[in-house]
């Protein structure tokens, strides 16, 4: 658990970066800090690691303050993580995620060991073990900063938007393989952006600020998108929030039709639906395409995946229909466009 107590940074000209901020980012879940430039994001996570040391309040970590803590031991129980990773450029990538345990008097062959178990863990091949980071994309050096700085194995990771300097494709693959990672380590992590889909996705509980470092809310995604608490906060969200929200209502509900679904044995013989197109499914039951038509169609995994998922599978079929799979990519039913409304209408009224 990390703590802010009414927690200011005010500098010697007066100028206050953050204002009497109150938040605690709970154990082993994702804080987020988002808000427009000049909010003081980074200010209140560097505070934390006292990179910055706050002026007024404190700050705790698990019951401590970490004033009362020596810097350096404050930082190496630490994970940290900043944008373009950060990376010694004349050291190989092995020796760059081995950089704390051989701090902490790791031997070699230990720091090493460890250092390709979390090359592995973040999805980067062993062999780039031995290069160094200007043969890697920038993707990859992201990956590599996230493995050093999990390489100790610190219950605290802090996050200063790591992502913001990669191509939407390859953030999107980034924060998949974040939350991967922490649904395996579970550890406390605050992170900083700038964007409010890469804080609505990745946060359990996001803090928006304001410029100048005051408070304007902190919540969940869900109730953040649903009740947000004032004109700032629903206009930091965009026009678009109501879109967002989709995210997090279940398809678990969604009326499917069985009967559009046939078999590619049976397709020849069938007559296509009045209602809607027939979906042909191989012999294993996985989605081959419309009886008939060329049209393309989406997937998504029914139950699992939000509304706003099967939604985006409808709108890549000109039928407006979205193929249900199940987690095995087998075909369950097709969600037409009536059902889709339906749902949306209920979700409006909710």
């Amino acid at each position: 658990m990390i703590t802010f107590d009414s927690v200011t940074k005010r500098y010697p000209d007066g100028f206050v970066a953050v204002d009497d901020l109150s938040i605690e980012a709970e154990t082993g879940r994702i804080t987020v800090l988002v808000g427009p430039s000049g909010c003081g994001k980074t200010t209140t996570l560097r505070m934390i690691n006292r990179m910055i040391d706050a002026t007024e309040g404190q700050i705790l970590l698990d019951g401590a303050d970490v004033k009362k803590i020596d810097p350096p031991t404050l930082r190496r129980g630490i994970g940290y993580v900043i944008q373009q990773a950060g990376l010694f450029p004349h050291r190989k990538i092995v020796d760059n995620v081995a950089t704390v345990p051989y701090l902490l008097g790791w031997d070699k062959k230990k720091a090493r060991d460890r250092a390709m178990e979390l090359l592995e863990r973040v999805g980067l091949d062993p062999k780039m073990a031995q290069r160094y980071p200007f043969q890697l994309s920038g993707g990859q050096q992201q990956r590599v900063g996230v493995a050093r700085a999990l390489a100790a194995d610190p219950p605290v990771l802090l996050m200063d938007e790591p992502f913001s300097a990669v191509d939407p494709i390859v953030r999107t693959s980034l924060q998949e393989e974040l939350l991967r990672l922490q649904s395996e380590l579970n550890k406390t992590i605050v992170f900083v952006t700038h964007d409010i889909d890469e804080a609505i996705k990745l946060g359990d509980k996001v803090a928006v600020l304001r410029v100048g470092g005051k408070l304007a809310q902190f919540a969940a995604p869900k109730t953040l998108l649903s009740e947000p608490a004032d004109d700032f906060v629903r206009e930091f969200l965009g026009r678009d929030r109501g879109i967002r929200r989709l995210s997090f209502i279940s398809t678990e509900h969604l009326r499917l039709r069985t009967d559009l679904v046939v078999s590619s044995s049976a397709a020849s013989g069938s007559a296509a639906a009045s209602d809607g197109l027939l979906m042909v499914v191989s012999e294993d039951g996985r989605p081959v395409g419309w009886q008939g038509s060329d049209e393309p169609f989406g997937t998504y995994v029914h139950g699992k995946d939000s509304l706003r998922a099967a939604l985006d599978a409808a709108l890549l079929s000109p039928s407006g229909q979205a193929v249900a799979v199940d987690p095995e990519g087998k075909v369950v039913g097709i969600a037409t466009r009536e059902a889709l409304d339906a749902a949306l209408a209920e979700a409006a009224d909710g």
